[in-house]
């Protein structure tokens, strides 16, 4: 059997089955691109941001 057909016959033939793996493919896909889009953030904003600064006035 192809890849294609099985994914076919696992994940797409049964609508409940695509809707539970688009829900959580898009839960992973979200939080993976929060948290790297939060560091890249952090590396371009490094030593101006108030936790970075925070021990100078607190």
């Amino acid at each position: 059997m192809s890849i294609t057909k099985v994914f076919y016959q696992t994940i797409l033939r049964r609508p409940s089955r695509f809707f539970v793996v688009v829900a959580v493919g898009s839960l992973f896909f979200e939080r993976t691109l929060d948290i790297g889009i939060e560091s890249l953030y952090d590396r371009i904003n490094r030593g101006k941001q108030w936790k970075d600064i925070a021990d100078k006035y607190a």
